[in-house]
């Protein structure tokens, strides 16, 4: 594998299967699908490694904020879910139509933190830079290299 600089990250995997290597930077990471999928479950699947990224972020932007203010949290414990849902059950969604990606986050603040700052840990959560990204407007730009 190619030398990886500290910006980017490179996946290579066989086209015989799913299970993919990730190296980033020093960092060294499997993915794969479920056996249930056709995998071969030795690592976690796309959208788990979507939904760490999300939780690993989110957890370390409000004790990032806390610690900033002194606030008594301990702990920060953050549980996610994808599925897929109709348009039409998404009261708040712009698309109207087909399917859509919903993400559920349960965050749990562990620490002697009043109401007010368990309530602006929550605000914080949701600006968190990955949570950011997954909701604004997106270009991935693709090349054939």
């Amino acid at each position: 594998m190619e030398k990886v600089d500290a910006r980017s990250v490179v996946v290579r995997g066989s086209a015989a299967g799913f299970a993919q290597e990730i190296h980033a930077g020093r960092h060294r990471m499997v993915a794969d699908e479920p056996a249930s999928a056709g995998g071969t479950d030795t690592g976690l699947s796309p959208y788990d490694l979507l939904l760490a990224s999300l939780g690993a972020c989110t957890s370390m932007t409000v004790a990032m904020y806390a610690r900033r203010k002194a606030w008594p949290l301990d702990e920060v414990t953050v549980h996610l879910r994808h599925s897929k849902i109709h348009a039409a059950d998404c009261a708040d969604c712009e698309t109207r139509e087909g399917m859509l990606d919903r993400i559920e986050r349960d965050i749990h603040f562990v620490g002697k933190l009043t109401d007010e700052q368990r309530s602006k840990l929550l605000e914080i959560a949701n600006k968190c830079p990955v949570h950011r990204t997954l909701t604004s407007e997106i270009d991935i730009e693709t090349r054939l290299v």
